[in-house]
């Protein structure tokens, strides 16, 4: 029993915790793992919404692990991922949108068990009047200078 209670507590620190809620759009398998009797590798497209910029959607894409690891939630996900966003509606910056060199987190997915995270975090560029989001990988140790940039111009 106690080993069921522990395999529950690292399947749910493996879901992706985020901001707001994510969709999950689709994926593609990229390389069957174990004869196929696990799940194999997989690049894994999901949408977020910004809470605090209305009129935006972003959907960001992530390799993911496979194989009996990945599926218990102990493997490392590769830092690979691609994102882009778009205004899906008239874009309003809400008052409340951290403004400032150092932005504001709109979404967190964990891709290792312990100390190695994807973000997205939102800037605002007022002198040309856009939304820029940053897509980076974080590391506990080394770092990580994996990065991705979307831009969604107010109008």
């Amino acid at each position: 029993m106690r080993h069921l209670a522990a395999l529950a507590a690292v399947m749910l620190t493996a879901l992706p915790a985020a901001a707001q809620e994510t969709k999950e759009i689709g994926h593609v398998n990229t390389a069957l793992t174990n004869l196929g009797l696990t799940r194999s590798h997989r690049v894994v497209v999901e949408r977020f919404e910004d809470p605090k910029v209305r009129g935006v959607s972003c959907w960001i894409s992530q390799a993911r692990t496979g194989g009996l690891s990945g599926m218990v939630g102990l493997a490392e996900d590769p830092a690979r991922f691609a994102l882009t966003c778009a205004a899906t509606g008239p874009v309003q910056v809400g008052a409340e949108a951290r403004r400032g060199e150092r932005g504001e987190r709109v979404y967190e997915s964990d891709t290792s068990l312990f100390f190695k995270e994807t973000r997205v975090h939102r800037f605002i560029d007022e002198e040309r009047n856009a939304v820029v989001y940053l897509a980076w990988s974080t590391r506990l140790v080394e770092g990580s200078p994996h990065n991705a940039v979307a831009v969604v111009p107010i109008r």
